[in-house]
C-alpha cells in the first residue's frame, strides 16, 4: 500500500491541512490555520482521539438505550469525527452536519469518505442560519462545535440562538457545545448563564486545570430539559487518560454566579486562544 502523504489545500476560512498519523494506517488529523481541527481513523470510527471529543462522546452515550438509532444535529463539521462516531454506534441514526466552509466539507469528502449508507447528510450553511429555517421538535441531540479560526462565533452564544436550538430539540433532547476559555471565565460564565435561561438542566464537564484557571482550554456544555446522567458520564470522564471533572446543581450556580445571558446587541465571540494554545508543530 502507497504511504500517505499530507495534503494542503485553500478553503473559504484559511489553509486546511490533513496529515497522516504515522501509528494508525488510516488515520488523519486536520488542522486549519495550524489549529487541530479533528481527528478520524477511517479504520476504527468508534475511535475519539481529541479528550473534548472524548467527553462528548461520554454523554451521547447516555441519550436513550445503547445503540438506539438517534436524530442528531451537528452545528460545524470539521472531519466528520461525531457522525461518523454515531453511525458506527447508533447505526440508523439521521444526521445533519451544518458547516459553514464549503471548500472544507470538499475536501474532508474527497480525502476522507463517508461510509455508504452513513445516513449523514452535509449542508454548507451558516449554523444559525440553518437552525432558524430547520423545523420543530426535530433532533434528539445539537451538538454544537463551531469554531471561527479558533473562536466562537458571536451569533452562536446569545439567548436568541439558544432558543432556536431548543425549538429543534425534542422535548427529551439534549444540547451539547464544545467552548474554550480561561480565567476568570467571563465567557464561560455568560454561556451557562445564557442555557440555564433556556434548560433546566445544565453541566459542565472540564479538566482541573482548565477549571482552576491555571490555563486556556475546552470546556463541554450540556443543557437539556431532562436529567443527564451525570453519574456515569463522572465516572467516564474520571477515569480517562486525561481526568475531568463534571459539574452540575448549586456549585454550578456558584460558578456562574451575577453573569447574564448574551443578547445579540452584546455578543462576541469566545476568546483568542494564547499562542500555542491550540496549536500544532
Amino acid at each position: 500500500m502507497s504511504e500517505a502523504i499530507p495534503v494542503t489545500r485553500a478553503v473559504d476560512h484559511g489553509t486546511a491541512k490533513l496529515m497522516p498519523d504515522v501509528d494508525r494506517e488510516r488515520a488523519w488529523l486536520l488542522t486549519v490555520d495550524g489549529a487541530p481541527q479533528s481527528y478520524v481513523d477511517l479504520d476504527a470510527p468508534a475511535h475519539l482521539e481529541f479528550e473534548y471529543v472524548r467527553r462528548l462522546g461520554y454523554v451521547l452515550d447516555t441519550v436513550g438505550e445503547a445503540g438506539r438509532a438517534l436524530d442528531v444535529v451537528h452545528l460545524g463539521g470539521g472531519a466528520l469525527t461525531l457522525p461518523r462516531y454515531l453511525a458506527a454506534t447508533r447505526p440508523g441514526s439521521r444526521q445533519d452536519v451544518v458547516e459553514s466552509d464549503r471548500g472544507l466539507l470538499e475536501l474532508v469528502v474527497e480525502h476522507l469518505p463517508l461510509a455508504e449508507g452513513s445516513g449523514v447528510a452535509l449542508h454548507a450553511d451558516d449554523a444559525r442560519a440553518w437552525l432558524e429555517a430547520a423545523p420543530d421538535d426535530a433532533a434528539d441531540v445539537l451538538i454544537a462545535d463551531v469554531f471561527g479560526g479558533s473562536r466562537v462565533p458571536a451569533h452562536l452564544t446569545t439567548l436568541a440562538y439558544a432558543r432556536e436550538a431548543e425549538r429543534v430539540l425534542r422535548p427529551d433532547g439534549i444540547y451539547l457545545a464544545n467552548l474554550a476559555d480561561a480565567a476568570p471565565f467571563g465567557f464561560l460564565r455568560s454561556q451557562l448563564a445564557t442555557f440555564a435561561a433556556v434548560f433546566e438542566e445544565l453541566v459542565l464537564i472540564a479538566e482541573p486545570g482548565v477549571r482552576r484557571g491555571r490555563r486556556f482550554g475546552n470546556a463541554v456544555v450540556v443543557a437539556s430539559h431532562r436529567a443527564v446522567d451525570t453519574a456515569g458520564v463522572a465516572r467516564r470522564a474520571a477515569a480517562d487518560a486525561f481526568p475531568a471533572r463534571v459539574e452540575h446543581g448549586r456549585g454550578l450556580q456558584e460558578f456562574i454566579g451575577s453573569a447574564r445571558p448574551v443578547q445579540d446587541a452584546d455578543a462576541v465571540p469566545s476568546p483568542e486562544p494564547p499562542d500555542g494554545a491550540f496549536g500544532i508543530g
